[in-house]
């Protein structure tokens, strides 16, 4: 009896064993960040403000051709401004988005995406909902996004809601009264991949 009791032990230890060790792995392909650019635009009640941001680095997880999981940080520090030119304003714009009023890059200098599940739109799995794990000025908050993959490269669309970052400079959802001066509290970024 104890050396069927000490069989069957065996036989299940070596069995979770072994397949503990030959996990199915997917395939984590990394984002040239050189050739990936992040677009934001910000929107006022007077119009709206759109520039570039860098990727740091990244990556996507793939099963086949299918996207798994992702994670991304962005180098806040490089946000510029392109719709303004040099001596009129772009400057101010650029150090103002960089303030402590905004991002904060000094206390500040990463953001960070990273994907907590993906949900193909379609059987092509070429589209997908993706939701993840925001980290702006040190506050992490969900979000969602959709994401869609060709050959070489992907694209995803983001709106964030720049008031759940602690990012309040003329937002209505803190300041009364602000007028013509108000800026909206979402924003979108646009996020070109090349892998």
């Amino acid at each position: 009896m104890k050396k069927t009791v000490l069989s069957i032990a065996l036989a299940l230890v070596f069995g979770f064993s072994a397949t503990a060790t030959t996990p199915i792995d997917g395939e984590k392909k990394e984002v040239n960040v050189a050739q990936s650019t992040v677009t934001w635009k910000g929107y006022k009640v007077t119009g709206s403000h759109e520039g570039k941001i860098n990727l740091k680095s990244g990556y996507l997880m793939m099963e086949g051709k299918t996207l798994t999981g992702g994670e991304f940080v962005v180098d806040m520090t490089s946000i510029t401004n392109t719709d303004m030119t040099a001596g009129n304003g772009k400057e101010k714009l650029e150090g103002h988005l960089k303030s402590d009023d905004f991002f904060g890059v000094a206390n500040h200098p990463t953001a960070k995406l990273v994907f907590t599940s993906v949900k193909a739109f379609d059987k092509n799995a070429k589209s997908y909902s993706v939701s993840g794990d925001l980290t702006i000025k040190g506050i992490t908050k969900p979000v969602t996004l959709v994401v869609s993959m060709f050959e070489n490269k992907a694209t995803a669309t983001i709106k964030v809601d720049r008031s759940k970052f602690d990012v309040r400079y003329g937002s209505g959802s803190f300041f009364d009264d602000l007028g013509d001066k108000a800026i909206y509290d979402d924003f979108d970024l646009v996020v070109d991949l090349a892998l």
